[in-house]
């Protein structure tokens, strides 16, 4: 059965299927909608239903509650139509959007550089142009079916080299692949190795329009699109201020602390705030401790002409979105964000109706 829908009251009507989500249908007729997981856990694609039912699907308890449902949100990934609706959501237009496609790739290096993050670096075929935005992620497409997301860590190049950093989860399909002798899903990694992948992916890449200053958010690897964004926007000569807090458990996970530290050296309009949070002796670490998005409040008790572009966990980017907006007065369109989710956390998601 065939639906309609519409677009932040806009007169243009779009085709939908009972069988797809409001995403699936909107990139399929060339809309970009803010999507990051595509599987109801990031709640990156956080929307709102002006008219009309839909069937919620499945999705993670945390990423859209009750009390959000009962003020009619919906997750644009998971929710498939009941009805012709008419969504309220933040349209994205960025002129030479690729879509993403599916490649095979070399694992031109692996380095390990701390207990359970590696950098590994993928050669695509010179044949092949592969454009995007830094910010953006792939998919990498394991034997069985499954996949993995990893956001690129550097900017587009004409060598195309994707640099992925990733953080070993145990028991991870591919992760395991990496750090250990291989899986179900994959054998063990090695350099050389072919893959394969899809991409480019995601809309998480820097608003050129503004001149506002920029708060960069990043626990853990969350770094990675972080840095691709900080690398293009140096490469432009893109004079905003910037400032980078990168949350870690503790001072060895900050895996390339001295690169950052260079870019302050290099670069007199970008700051650096490593925060540290647990509890680690002063002999090892005399820099700020605690969460790292309370040591974005302390510096920047009112966050309203900043945009703040967010990256990590899931519980991590909802708490900084929470507490920016609701306490910093931060305007909720300003705050872009890339949660990371693992294998555990899509286990988690169930069926609400």
């Amino acid at each position: 059965m065939t639906f309609h829908f519409t677009l932040n009251s806009s007169r243009e009507i779009y085709k939908i299927e009972k069988n797809q989500t409001i995403l699936q249908a909107a990139l399929k007729q060339g809309l970009v909608l803010p999507y990051g997981c595509k599987n109801g856990a990031c709640a990156s694609c956080k929307a709102t239903l002006v008219k009309g039912d839909v069937d919620y699907g499945h999705y993670q308890a945390k990423a859209l509650t009750e009390e959000e449902k009962i003020n009619k949100k919906l997750l644009l990934c998971t929710a498939k139509p009941l009805s012709n609706v008419e969504i309220q959501a933040n349209l994205i237009s960025k002129p030479g959007m690729v879509s993403p496609k599916k490649l095979p790739c070399r694992v031109e290096s692996i380095e390990k550089k701390a207990e359970d993050i590696a950098i590994v670096k993928l050669k695509l075929p010179a044949s092949e142009k592969f454009n995007y935005y830094a910010g953006q992620y792939v998919d990498i497409l394991l034997k069985d079916g499954k996949r993995r997301s990893y956001s690129m860590a550097n900017p587009s190049n004409l060598q195309n080299l994707l640099e992925l950093h990733i953080r070993h989860s145990p028991g991870g399909a591919f992760t395991d692949a990496i750090f250990e002798s291989g899986t179900s899903s994959i054998n063990s990694v090695k350099v050389k190795d072919i893959l394969r992948l899809e991409g480019p992916l995601g809309t998480f890449f820097l608003r050129e329009d503004s001149s506002k200053p920029i708060i960069f958010l990043a626990s853990g690897t969350g770094f990675a699109p972080i840095k691709a964004v900080a690398e293009y926007a140096f490469s432009k000569n893109i004079q905003r201020e910037m400032f980078l807090f990168w949350g870690v458990r503790k001072p060895s996970e900050l895996y390339m602390h001295d690169s950052v530290t260079e870019w302050t050296r290099q670069f007199s309009n970008f700051k650096y705030i490593p925060v540290v949070s647990d509890n680690v002796e002063k002999k090892q670490w005399s820099g700020k401790t605690g969460f790292v998005h309370h040591a974005v409040i302390d510096e920047f008790p009112d966050l309203q002409n900043y945009s703040v572009y967010s990256c990590g966990s899931p519980i991590m980017v909802r708490s900084a979105q929470k507490d920016f907006v609701e306490n910093c007065n931060l305007p909720e369109r300003e705050f872009y964000s890339d949660a990371f989710t693992t294998a555990a956390d899509l286990a988690e998601n169930k069926e609400k109706k």
